[in-house]
C-alpha cells in the first residue's frame, strides 16, 4: 500500500484540519455513489479511508510514522492492532464524520444510491487470554476458538425459510428510510428516520427461517489466529477485524478483541520493563562473596555476590527484564539480597559459629546511611545511574 501521507497528498507536518479538508476533498471524489459502483474507486476510496482514519489518531498516527503499516498490525505502543480494514469500515468512517443529518444528501445533491441502510455489521466478542512473562519476552502467535454467530446454513444468511426470499417494505418502499413532517412555532421541518417497520433495511421477511427464526444467523465457533508482540502488559489489548459475529441477514463480520492477562510469577515482582527478585545467601555467602544462580525470566544465570554485602542490598542484571513495547530496549533485572539466619543449628555449625565469634569484630553502633535506604531508593538510585 501507498504511503498514508502520499494518499491523502499532504505533508508529515499536516496538523488535524489539513488531515480531515484532504481526506473529504478525495473521499468525495472517490465515493462509490459518484462513480456508478467503479470497482477502482472503490479500491480508492477504502484507501484515503484507512489513511484518514490512521493519520486522524494521534497514537496510530506516531506509530505509523516509527514503524510504518506493521507496527499498527501488531498493536505497537499498546494500541489495538489495525488490521483487515475494509469498503464497509470505510463507509462507516466516512458516515461518522460526514455523513450528518439526513444521509448524504447534502453533500452529493441528490438521494442517496439504494437509500436502504447497509447491513448491519455483527457485535464485537471480547476474549481473555492469558499470557506467561516467558511469552512476554518473546512474543507469541496463539491459535483460539471462538464461539461466534455464523451464516445460517438453512437459509444462507437471508433469514427467510425455503422457497421465500425477503419482500421491499411496503412502508418505505424499500428505502430503508422514511420522512416525517414536524410542526413547530418556527413552521414545518422535515427529517429523514430509519423506517420502523423494516428496521432501516428497506426489506421485510414474510417467512422466517425456522433454524435461525428470520435472524440469519446460528451459533458455531471459529478458530482465530492473534500475533501476541513482545512487551505486552495485562493493560494491552488487541482487535481482530472482521473475526467476529456474521451481522444480521448476512451483515458482515464485527471484530474480536483480545483482552491481554498476563500470568503472575511468584518469583518475580514486575515494575514496567524491570523485574524484581530475592535471593537469600548465607552468613558466609555475603561476608566471603560468592558466585551463586539466580532465576531469570528465561532461565538461570551465574551472579557474583561481591564480598561484605548487607542484607537489602540490590544487584542489578542488565538486559534481563522484559522488552519494551515499543521495542526501544529491555528492562533489567534487579535481585535484592537477603542474608538467610538458619533457625537449628547442628552442633558442628553450632561449634564452627561460637568459634568465630571469639574472633569476630563486634556490630558497628550502626550501618552507615547509605545501607539502612529502602529497597525502593536503592533501585531508584540504581535507575538514575544507568
Amino acid at each position: 500500500m501507498a504511503d498514508y501521507y502520499d494518499l491523502l497528498g499532504i505533508g508529515k507536518s499536516a496538523d488535524a484540519d489539513d488531515i480531515k479538508k484532504a481526506y473529504r476533498k478525495l473521499a468525495l471524489k472517490y465515493h462509490p455513489d459518484r462513480n456508478q459502483g467503479s470497482k477502482d474507486t472503490e479500491i480508492r476510496f477504502k484507501e484515503v479511508t484507512e489513511a484518514y482514519e490512521v493519520l486522524r489518531d494521534s497514537k496510530k498516527r506516531a506509530i505509523y510514522d516509527q514503524y510504518g503499516e506493521q507496527g499498527l498490525r501488531r498493536g505497537m505502543g499498546g494500541t489495538s492492532g489495525f488490521s483487515g480494514f475494509g469498503f464497509t469500515d470505510a463507509i462507516e468512517v466516512f458516515m461518522r464524520d460526514f455523513g450528518g443529518f439526513g444521509g448524504l444528501e447534502d453533500l452529493f445533491g441528490g438521494q442517496q444510491s439504494g437509500g436502504a441502510t447497509a447491513p448491519r455489521k455483527g457485535q464485537t466478542t471480547k476474549i481473555k487470554v492469558r499470557v506467561t512473562l516467558a511469552e512476554v519476552v518473546t512474543g507469541v502467535t496463539k491459535r483460539l476458538r471462538v464461539a461466534t454467530l455464523d451464516s445460517c446454513d438453512q437459509c444462507s444468511g437471508s433469514g427467510s425459510a425455503d422457497g421465500s426470499s425477503p419482500r421491499p417494505c411496503s412502508a418505505c418502499g424499500g428505502a430503508g428510510e422514511v420522512r416525517q413532517m414536524q410542526r413547530t412555532v418556527f413552521g414545518q421541518f422535515v427529517s429523514v428516520v430509519g423506517c420502523p417497520t423494516c428496521g432501516g433495511e428497506g426489506r421485510v421477511i414474510d417467512k422466517p427461517c425456522t433454524n435461525c427464526h428470520g435472524d440469519g444467523r446460528s451459533r458455531g465457533e471459529r478458530e482465530i489466529e492473534v500475533e501476541i508482540p513482545p512487551g505486552v502488559t495485562s493493560e494491552n489489548f488487541i482487535t481482530l477485524r472482521g473475526e467476529g459475529n456474521v451481522g444480521p441477514r448476512d451483515g458482515p463480520r464485527g471484530d474480536v478483541i483480545v483482552l491481554l492477562e498476563v500470568e503472575e510469577d511468584p518469583r518475580f515482582q514486575r515494575d514496567g520493563a524491570h523485574v524484581r527478585v530475592e535471593l537469600p545467601v548465607t552468613f558466609t555467602q555475603a561476608a566471603l562473596g560468592a558466585e551463586v544462580e539466580v532465576d531469570t525470566i528465561i532461565g538461570r544465570v551465574k551472579l557474583t555476590v561481591p564480598a561484605g554485602i548487607q542484607s537489602g542490598e540490590v544487584l542489578r542484571l542488565r538486559g534481563r527484564g522484559l522488552p519494551e513495547l515499543h521495542g526501544e530496549g529491555t528492562g533489567d533485572q534487579f535481585v535484592r539480597v537477603i542474608v538467610w539466619t538458619p533457625e537449628r543449628l547442628s552442633d558442628e555449625h553450632e561449634e564452627a559459629l561460637r568459634a568465630l565469634q571469639e574472633v569476630e569484630e563486634s556490630a558497628p553502633d550502626r550501618l552507615d546511611v547509605g545501607s539502612q535506604r529502602s529497597i525502593w531508593s536503592r533501585v531508584k538510585e540504581v535507575f538514575t545511574q544507568a
